[in-house]
């Protein structure tokens, strides 16, 4: 298995947390850091994402 670059390491408590189930979450800032949104409806997507209706909603600041 290829081993991730220095740049792209994704770190535990940061970049995303395990919930009680099991599954890694990635956070705000993870997103962020990332650049786009993947239209997956994640639980701290910063861009406004609906996975009901489909649309990115700006969030207000």
């Amino acid at each position: 298995m290829k081993e991730q670059s220095n740049e792209n390491k994704l770190t535990e408590g940061e970049d995303f947390y395990y919930t009680p189930e099991g599954y890694k979450c990635f956070t705000e800032k993870h997103h962020l850091k990332r650049g786009y949104c993947c239209k997956s409806g994640c639980r701290h997507c910063p861009y406004g994402f609906d996975k009901r209706t489909g649309e990115i909603k700006k969030k207000a600041n």
